[in-house]
């Protein structure tokens, strides 16, 4: 009896660990750090300029504090490799929509300010390289491209040179 049970319970092992090594594995993209950016004008100066340039690109905004330097983006939608790197399966990239937020940060540094910009994403619908319909599970985390933070940031630096 102990003996059907352990080579049953060898064969359903062995049945899992073949249909695992056969499904491609997920392959998360390496997080870049924070995007930092000193930026020689006043905290005032700066401070307008960041919110003008993301009411320019009509970044909805779910927090706004001035006085702690805080501007927190509600989540945005955008094609998976324009704001977001999702990953592989196997070795096809995941295509799709991911779903992006930020987290922006200014600092006061003497008659300069510093700026640092996070971000979260995640997918939203995807799929396998080219094929099949986009599917919303299961979520993969997704890292910055840094396109966003990258034109966010000379958006506010032309912002301030006006």
């Amino acid at each position: 009896m102990a003996s059907t049970t352990i080579l049953r319970g060898s064969v359903v092992a062995m049945i899992a660990l073949t249909v695992a090594g056969c499904a491609g594995r997920y392959v998360s993209p390496l997080a870049p750090p924070p995007y930092r950016a000193e930026l020689p004008t006043s905290y005032d100066r700066t401070w307008r300029a960041i919110v003008k340039a993301l009411a320019v690109k009509n970044v909805p905004l779910r927090a706004v504090a001035r006085d702690s330097g805080v501007i927190a983006s509600d989540d945005i939608v955008a094609p998976i490799g324009l704001y977001a790197d999702c990953g592989r399966l196997g070795d096809e990239r995941l295509e799709g929509e991911a779903i992006v937020s930020y987290t922006l940060f200014a600092t006061a540094n003497g008659s300069a300010t510093s700026v640092q910009v996070n971000a979260k994403a995640r997918t939203q619908a995807h799929r396998k390289g080219g094929s099949g319909k986009l599917r919303p599970t299961p979520v993969y985390q997704c890292a910055s491209t840094g396109r966003f933070e990258l034109n966010l940031i000379d958006a506010v630096r032309e912002l301030v040179r006006d």
